[in-house]
C-alpha cells in the first residue's frame, strides 16, 4: 500500500524535459545498444543498418536495443529524481 502511494506520488510530480534527463537518455540508449550489439545472437538476414560500421544490426535489432535503452533510462532517471539528483 506505501509503495503504491509513494508510486502515486512520483507520478504526479509535474515531469520536464532538461537536459539533464536527454543526456541520461542519451547514455542509456548506447549503453544498450553496445551490449545489444555484443548479446544478439540470432540476428536478422535483411538489409543492415550501417551505423558507424557495424554491419549485421538491422531495424529488429535498432528497436530492441533502444527500446530496452528507453526502459533503463526511464527507470534511471525516476530513480535519480527520487533521491533528489536529477532536478
Amino acid at each position: 500500500m506505501i509503495n503504491n502511494y509513494l508510486f502515486l506520488i512520483l507520478l504526479s510530480q509535474k515531469l520536464q524535459w532538461s537536459y539533464q534527463i536527454a543526456i541520461i537518455m542519451i547514455i542509456c540508449n548506447l549503453i544498450s545498444f553496445s551490449i545489444g550489439r555484443y548479446a544478439i545472437q540470432q540476428r536478422s538476414t535483411k538489409a543492415s543498418i550501417s551505423i558507424l560500421g557495424i554491419k549485421g544490426l538491422g531495424l529488429p535489432e535498432l528497436l530492441a536495443t533502444t527500446s530496452l535503452g528507453h526502459i533503463i533510462g526511464a527507470g534511471t532517471i525516476v530513480g535519480l529524481r527520487s533521491i533528489g539528483i536529477v532536478i
